[in-house]
């Protein structure tokens, strides 16, 4: 009865949530789209935003694929919502002063061949607690797939999961279970809120060993 009343919950919250994410393209926007249309532009930009990327590399390790347990790869990522976490963060709508501080000086051109790189990229399956998969992805396909996808990769407004490493995965839902990280999302917090600490190791070996 519980999952049902949350589930409910959350498809109420999801159009508000939707909107809010799916607001008008910006001109950043507009130019990720262009280059990806043109499959010359689209290498030059590939080219030069992997230049523009040597200030990342140390936390989110080269081609973007993290060496951190808990920082994220950013290889493999929808360029859309890579961007738009780029902007969030020269913003300020997202905190974190070391990434403002580098965000800052890229220009908007920058921007976009950062997100086209990051995006060309594969990510490699990492290893998995085989025993903790088929439950992860029991789990996953109830309260996760209707955002992420069935394959866990994403799109423009939520995030690739698919090959994240197992600690920054059982992290960050951690916290939107317990309403504990800088950034709040009602529907994500509802979506985990049943999650058992055992639950959450499941779905984070389930996603870790994807492609």
């Amino acid at each position: 009865m519980m999952r049902a009343l949350l589930f409910f919950a959350g498809c109420l919250l999801s159009a508000s949530v939707f909107a809010q994410s799916a607001a008008p393209g910006s001109a950043a926007q507009d130019r990720l789209k262009s280059l990806g249309a043109d499959p010359v532009a689209l290498r030059a930009a590939i080219d030069a935003g992997k230049k523009a990327t040597f200030f990342c590399a140390n936390c989110h390790g080269e081609d973007g694929i993290s060496k951190t347990p808990d920082v994220p790869n950013l290889a493999g990522q929808n360029p859309a919502y890579l961007l738009e976490q780029i902007r969030k963060f020269g913003a300020g709508e997202r905190k974190d002063q070391f990434m403002q501080g580098l965000i800052k000086v890229l220009k908007d051109e920058e921007r976009v061949q950062v997100a086209h790189y990051y995006a060309s990229i594969k990510v490699p399956p990492s290893v998995a607690d085989n025993s903790q998969v088929p439950r992860g992805k029991e789990l996953f396909s109830k309260l996760c797939i209707r955002c992420h996808g069935e394959q866990a990769r994403g799109n423009e407004l939520y995030p690739r999961l698919a090959g994240q490493k197992v600690p920054y995965l059982k992290s960050s839902i951690t916290r939107y279970r317990d309403m504990t990280g800088v950034r709040n999302n009602q529907l994500m917090s509802i979506a985990t809120a049943t999650l058992k600490n055992e639950d959450i190791t499941a779905i984070a070996n389930y996603l870790t060993q994807m492609p």
